[in-house]
């Protein structure tokens, strides 16, 4: 199943995508560091709100988790500068991984940053990452090079990744 294909069958689940809001961010936070990615807290969260270059996206359940309050499987944060579009950041919750929520938040970010102008996309992933690459390969991403050491906690290079919009 395609990128287009698998996000479209899940915009028929319980989640929908939507703007980020100020009240998503403790739950962006808290996804972020269970996804163990680079870290960039509530604050450059917050800030990035403001940026109107920015694409801070959420895939929001159609009613929050009555266990535990949880109303979000997953983020994406980005940003287009000149004629690119940079994916900062992208997490899905664990317990919601393998439902095209990752394919979905990017497929909606890649299309907010072609309406801004973007005709490239490009982000950095863990060389170790291997389920996202699969991911960003699916959605038409290929490797472009390498960053030596990027990654601190723990130490790792990162592949850097582009896809034509």
């Amino acid at each position: 199943m395609s990128c287009v294909e698998r996000a479209r069958a899940s915009e028929r689940r319980d989640y929908r995508i939507d703007l980020t809001t100020q009240h998503d961010l403790l739950e962006v936070v808290e996804i972020e560091e269970s996804c163990q990615l680079s870290l960039w807290g509530w604050e450059a969260y917050r800030a990035e709100l403001t940026r109107p270059e920015a694409i801070m996206l959420v895939a929001r359940r159609a009613a929050p988790d009555w266990q535990t309050g949880k109303s979000l499987y997953g983020f994406v944060a980005a940003r287009v500068g000149a004629d690119e579009l940079h994916i900062n950041n992208i997490g899905v919750r664990d317990s919601a991984r393998g439902r095209g929520i990752g394919s979905a938040l990017l497929r909606a970010a890649l299309a907010t940053g072609r309406r801004l102008g973007a005709r490239t996309a490009l982000l950095e992933v863990r060389a170790g990452n291997l389920p996202a690459q699969a991911l960003y390969r699916h959605c038409g991403f290929e490797v472009a090079g390498r960053r030596r050491n990027y990654y601190r906690e723990p130490p790792e290079d990162a592949l850097v990744m582009s896809a034509e919009l």
